[in-house]
């Protein structure tokens, strides 16, 4: 049940939007073993003048924030780091350009229907 929110410049994914959501999709889904209907994931592009980066830095980089009950394993957060990358690497994303950012949350933070999350069956583990 990740949140995900992507930030990049705009210009370099163009018509590919969709494919990028599904590509990070697909990591999530490998590397956290979510269900695959498990979806929430924000593609925000910026003009280049509102997003500072490292100089050596290519015109593809971008920030993956994703926002997940705290939980999971050293192993799990590999996977998705290593899917990741190979996800992107389809769109010409060099891995070094791949910055990924986890906010892990307790459950009880995080709210469902008007009910905490350790108090509804997610229908999937987190100790993965």
């Amino acid at each position: 049940m990740p949140a995900t929110r992507i930030d990049t410049r705009k210009g370099w994914v163009g018509d590919r939007r969709g494919a990028l959501l599904e590509a990070v999709q697909r990591a999530l889904v490998v590397g956290l073993k979510i269900p695959e209907d498990d979806r929430c994931i924000v593609l925000s592009e910026h003009d280049a003048e509102a997003m500072l980066v490292p100089p050596t830095k290519g015109a593809e980089y971008l920030v993956i924030e994703i926002r997940l009950f705290s939980g999971r394993s050293l192993e799990a957060k590999r996977r998705l780091y290593a899917a990741l990358v190979e996800e992107l690497a389809a769109f010409g994303v060099a891995r070094s350009d791949v910055k990924v950012i986890l906010v892990e949350v307790p459950q009880e933070n995080w709210g469902l229907g008007g009910r905490p999350a350790n108090e509804i069956d997610l229908g999937f583990k987190v100790d993965v």
